[in-house]
């Protein structure tokens, strides 16, 4: 029996399990609300486990010039980034090559974008299989997992401009 390395597989999207995005705001040291973006996986893909997920995540980013644990990618200055954010009637649309996400920010985080005009997207390989789509998350319970070391180092960080219908 022979296997294919992971280097040279190719590029399965549903290696990537669930993708949940979750929205908050928080105040940014320039004293102003921040709209933040936290995508990741539940780990669940049909055909591996956490380990699996979190590679096919790192290849999707990789892939569309966005470094795992490397410099800020700054959305804002580069119009053909493959990732884009569509900010309408009151939801946040995650657009990828591959996947789209969609989620229902609150008001504060709609406000903030609308005055920033921009989101910054954490989007990492680490998994987390205790979000349940669709049910609310404890703020501590998303202040500990996008605040871990081991989130922020496994995670693409983007200024990602938030685009409407309207232009």
């Amino acid at each position: 029996m022979t296997s294919t390395p992971s280097a040279t597989r190719p590029f399965r999207a549903a290696d990537l399990g669930t993708l949940v995005v979750v929205p908050w705001s928080g105040e940014a040291p320039d004293g102003r609300d921040m709209p933040y973006l936290l995508a990741c996986s539940l780990g669940d893909a049909a055909d591996g486990d956490a380990e699996t997920t979190a590679a096919a995540i790192e290849r999707l980013l990789t892939d569309n010039g966005l470094p795992v644990g490397g410099d800020l990618v700054d959305g804002t200055q580069r119009p053909s980034l493959p990732v884009t954010l569509l900010v309408e009637s009151g939801a946040a649309v995650l657009h990828m090559p591959t996947h789209n996400a969609q989620c229902v920010p609150t008001p504060e985080w709609l406000a903030a974008v609308a005055q920033r005009g921009y989101a910054y997207l954490v989007f990492t390989t680490r998994p987390w299989p205790e979000v349940v789509p669709g049910r609310p998350i404890e703020p501590e319970a998303l202040a500990e997992f996008a605040g871990a070391d081991d989130t922020l180092r496994a995670a693409a960080h983007i200024v990602l401009p938030a685009r409407s219908l309207r232009g």
